[in-house]
């Protein structure tokens, strides 16, 4: 190098070989490609997701370390990480639903979900039958031969129905279907899709997985090699790689996920609980109260009942608005999973798109408040809700 000028020293700093020895924890290779001697090293590299490193968008070192992190937690063959949950959904739907398809999928999605099927009908004159999520037989009633996907979500968002994901998953492998699970309001510590008979598990890893509202990001798990390379081509080409940094910080927060996990459902547990024998609350979805229409599915599939509700005040959408306008701890923001307490109303945020007939099938009411607890000391909690419900 000492021949070569500054400006060209400048550009090609040293990388200096490791010594043998491992870092604690994965580095940021916070570069866009790779160098090779060997040309066929670099070719094969090009076509296949587990060859060598060569380009950012085809894949990197950091974002492969979370590609098998998440990919081992969920007990798949691969991983495929993106920029954004949305990606994640959209390569997945992409890449294996084609023009003139079918698709069957659970009447309670989360809004972007909805709308992006949506767009596939209008588009590409893919249609879609929704169904029950805890219905097999409509599984197998809906099926027909251009059907290609059963679409769920363990956990739905807003409402939290859980899904009967052993039975769903059961009907739509008898037909030959591949189902596709959201498995974000659960993670891998309530539930593993796969081990149900899910083919593919998909998580906004924004939420859980990222757990500090400072990254955004997707990744879909595969049980089978041959779809996930499938979807892993289709994607090259879609563009939808997350940046190396955003897979460091999502790795940081997979390693306290489970201990987050375990406040996030307590809290839930102790606010819903609370909340539904107020006198100012009309009712409280969460799957961990009898109440529930899901109680027994989440009861018999579940080691808890996630960190997300929604409830409805008694006097409609003006008392929501203004108990959400008097929280002082409690944050009104998008988004969940986070260390932090976040509400949000549904029927203008997450599901804004949706109209009243929708939003009136997916369970969501003018005034529904949807609570994604955080992980704070769940009495200062209550009563910053308790002082807020005085208001509504």
């Amino acid at each position: 190098m000492s021949e070569l000028r500054p400006e060209t020293r400048a550009v090609h700093l040293p990388r200096p070989p490791l010594n043998g020895s491992v870092p604690i924890t994965t580095p940021i290779y916070q570069t866009s490609g790779f160098v090779f001697d060997d040309p066929a090293v670099f070719a094969d590299g090009m076509g296949r997701p587990d060859g060598a490193f060569v380009y950012g968008r085809l894949t990197n070192p950091t974002v492969r370390t979370l590609e098998e992190a998440v990919s081992g937690l969920e007990g798949g063959v691969g991983a495929l990480a993106t920029s954004s949950g949305m990606a994640a959904i959209n390569t997945v739907l992409l890449a294996l639903v084609g023009q003139g398809d079918h698709v069957i999928a659970q009447r309670a999605l989360y809004g972007g979900t909805a709308t992006m099927l949506t767009e596939l009908r209008e588009r590409f004159g893919v249609s879609v039958t929704y169904v029950p999520e805890d219905d097999p037989e409509a599984v197998r009633a809906a099926v027909r031969p251009e059907t290609r996907l059963l679409y769920l979500e363990t956990i739905a968002n807003p409402m939290t129905q859980v899904a009967d994901l052993p039975a769903m998953c059961a009907a739509a492998t008898e037909a030959g279907v591949t189902t596709v699970v959201d498995n974000t309001f659960a993670s891998p510590v309530l539930c593993r899709p796969i081990e149900h008979g899910a083919d593919i598990v998909i998580h906004s890893t924004t939420k859980y997985l990222s757990g500090h509202t400072d990254v955004v990001g997707g990744v879909a798990v595969f049980a089978s090699e041959e779809t996930y390379r499938k979807v892993w081509r289709f994607s090259v080409d879609l563009g939808p790689t997350p940046d190396p940094f955003a897979a460091w910080l999502t790795l940081r927060g997979i390693q306290t996920l489970h201990l987050r996990m375990e406040r996030h459902c307590d809290n839930a547990r102790l606010l819903a609980t609370r909340l539904a024998a107020h006198p100012a609350v009309a009712a409280v979805h969460w799957p961990g109260l009898a109440s529930h229409p899901s109680h027994e599915t989440a009861t018999r599939l579940l080691p808890a009942f996630g960190g997300v509700f929604a409830f409805d005040l008694t006097g409609g959408r003006a008392a929501g608005e203004r108990f959400m306008s008097a929280l002082k701890l409690a944050l009104l923001a998008p988004s969940l999973g986070g260390v932090e307490t976040l509400i949000l109303h549904p029927a203008t945020t997450s599901h804004r798109a949706l109209s009243a007939g929708e939003l009136a099938r997916h369970g969501i009411g003018e005034g529904t408040v949807r609570v994604a607890a955080g992980i704070e000391h769940p009495e200062d909690l209550w009563a910053d809700f308790e002082q807020a419900l005085r208001t509504s």
